[in-house]
């Protein structure tokens, strides 16, 4: 199915409604959904925070004490946060404050980025094309930043001035940590440490992009999600979170807990093609934004993806006469096709997929 040339319905930006009393039905969640209804863990609880720099020090053991560290959370949790990770803390800083400002610009001049469901890129304020659906209380802007040939500078904002090349080389970084990261991931399944890599397209030709989250203030946060409960549909998910206004929200047990970001830390967690790859060993996980009535959130999420049009599968290296193959062949194009059409619905994508036995 292809996507339509626009959206169902006319755009309303959501930062437009923030000082309104009352939320429009459109984003009232029905009550199962809603965060008031949900179960939440004890509040100390937190998902695992895991020091990068102890792979590189030298010393073996806090080497295989931090592969150990990681290869625990990605089964167990399918999130982490990490620290020392090479990303420098203050270009963090200046990539979430670059865009935002961009978020606090008159609206003609983001209107001039709108984005149409074709591709997504751009300035937009809805996920999915189903006329009437419920809408989470967000804006965002999307951009592609590899492959080469799908980043265009004219396409990411020109104001403010310093954004194009702040978010040009916060996005070198954090995809040099994610190539570290596709390393680990593969060491610890066992497999060659560039099997995950070449899975994706290569070092320089995977699919990398940026969505960045503004969350306004909403009158009625019971009512309403910023993000509805969904896994990440791409390989893997590097989130520099708010530094100040949590959350994100991991589902663990059947229960929600609210993620505690650490000083510059970043948010890491599988997507369903890493789930695909690892033949489930990894698994993704839902997740979902809540909002409040005090303040803003702004969060960027990079998106570490295969080449769109190769075909995942299990590594053959883990399919065995016990553990046959749970997934058929197919791109990551015709695979989020799924979430671009529906908008975010749990994880009903990938358990859908299984292969029969």
């Amino acid at each position: 199915m292809n996507s339509p040339l626009d959206w169902p319905e006319p755009i309303v930006r959501v930062q437009s409604l923030s000082d309104t009393n009352v939320i429009p039905n459109r984003y009232i969640k029905p009550p199962p959904e809603r965060p008031s209804f949900s179960p939440t863990i004890n509040a100390d609880t937190n998902i695992p925070l895991i020091d990068f720099s102890g792979l590189f020090t030298g010393d073996e053991a806090l080497r295989a004490t931090t592969l150990e560290q990681i290869s625990e959370a990605c089964r167990e949790w399918g999130f982490f946060q990490v620290v020392n990770h090479g990303v420098k803390p203050e270009l963090m800083d200046s990539a979430r404050e670059a865009w935002r400002q961009f978020f606090h610009q008159p609206m003609e001049v983001k209107q001039a980025y709108a984005n149409s469901p074709v591709t997504y890129e751009g300035y937009g304020s809805r996920l999915g094309v189903v006329k009437g659906a419920v809408l989470d209380w967000s804006d965002y802007y999307f951009l592609h930043y590899l492959p080469c040939s799908l980043r265009d500078h004219k396409k990411w904002p020109a104001i403010p001035p310093s954004l194009r090349e702040v978010i040009d080389e916060y996005s070198r970084q954090v995809v040099k940590f994610g190539g570290e990261l596709m390393k680990v991931l593969a060491i610890n399944l066992g497999l060659a440490e560039d099997k995950l890599q070449n899975a994706f397209g290569g070092r320089d030709d995977i699919g990398a992009c940026l969505r960045v989250n503004f969350y306004p203030r909403c009158p009625q946060p019971d009512l309403a999600l910023g993000l509805s409960s969904h896994s990440d549909p791409g390989g893997m998910t590097i989130l520099l979170p708010d530094q100040h206004v949590p959350g994100l929200q991991v589902r663990k047990d059947h229960s929600w807990i609210t993620v505690k970001p650490a000083p510059h830390a970043f948010i890491v967690n599988m997507g369903d093609q890493i789930q695909v790859l690892s033949n489930t060993i990894y698994k993704s996980v839902e997740h979902r934004v809540i909002v409040n009535s005090n303040m803003e959130r702004v969060s960027l999420a990079f998106f570490y993806n295969p080449k769109s049009d190769l075909l995942i599968e299990p590594a053959k290296e883990l399919v065995t006469p016990e553990k046959p193959a749970l997934y058929s062949p197919m791109t990551f194009d015709e695979y989020r096709r799924f979430i671009r059409l529906r908008g975010p619905r749990g994880k009903s994508q990938v358990e859908s997929l299984t292969s029969p036995r």
